[in-house]
């Protein structure tokens, strides 16, 4: 039943200005409604929620990521868009902050105004 059900992801935010901000306008995700819990955005099938919290400590790993077809267009226009692509010194990453694992995978890693970490991820079929 559930693999046959919507996908809702939910993320914390100190701050639902900056946050529609960035999901809506640089993200490109369509803002479906501020529904006074949480902002509410769909990104293809799955739709997230973006909820207010009084504060809290962002995860130091991915808590949210999107699959894409070609990792090093995404990677260009969102940091053309104003994303910053983290570096982390434990991964061998390329000039575009890609970093491909020894299958072949591909993941960039980037974080929200809140400090969330985010990926773009290219598999390897």
């Amino acid at each position: 039943m559930l693999a046959t059900s919507q996908t809702i992801g939910m993320l914390p935010t100190t701050d639902k200005t900056k946050a529609k901000e960035f999901y809506q306008n640089l993200l490109g995700l369509t803002f479906v409604k501020d529904d006074g819990f949480a902002l509410v955005f769909r990104a293809h099938h799955a739709t997230i929620r973006v909820v207010q919290m009084p504060e809290f400590k962002p995860a130091s790993y991915t808590i949210l990521g999107w699959e894409v077809a070609d990792i090093g267009d995404e990677v260009r226009e969102l940091a053309a868009s104003g994303v910053a692509f983290e570096r982390y010194p434990w991964f061998e990453q390329d000039a575009l902050g890609i970093w491909t694992a020894p299958n072949g995978d591909k993941v960039a890693w980037f974080k929200d105004p809140d400090g969330n970490v985010l990926s773009l991820s290219q598999h390897i079929v």
